[in-house]
């Protein structure tokens, strides 16, 4: 799975790239075949926003997070996108 970090109004620095590609490998267990990741992160005022498109077999899934932390914002984005994750692999089953 490749993974590409892009950083809007905030720095990208080596504990926040290591922490991101740590949390999205976790998502390879719920799905394997994630073919690539764009991450975004952005700081909008108070808001840090992280936002992710994953590249699927059979699609595309897309969540968005924010929260007054970083991290916080980057935990939220995963779990929403391991519910997503789960909702697809079970469409793919049905068919």
């Amino acid at each position: 799975m490749q993974i590409n970090l892009t950083g809007q109004s905030v720095d990208i620095t080596p504990p926040l790239r290591e922490y991101v590609e740590t949390k999205f490998a976790k998502l390879e267990r719920f799905f394997e075949h994630i073919n690539n990741v764009h991450v975004v992160l952005n700081v909008q005022k108070l808001d840090q926003i992280a936002e992710a498109t994953l590249h699927v077999n059979n699609g595309e899934l897309h969540a968005k997070a924010q929260s007054q932390d970083m991290y916080a914002a980057i935990d939220g984005l995963t779990d929403k996108l391991v519910k997503q994750l789960s909702k697809h692999k079970e469409k793919l089953k049905q068919h």
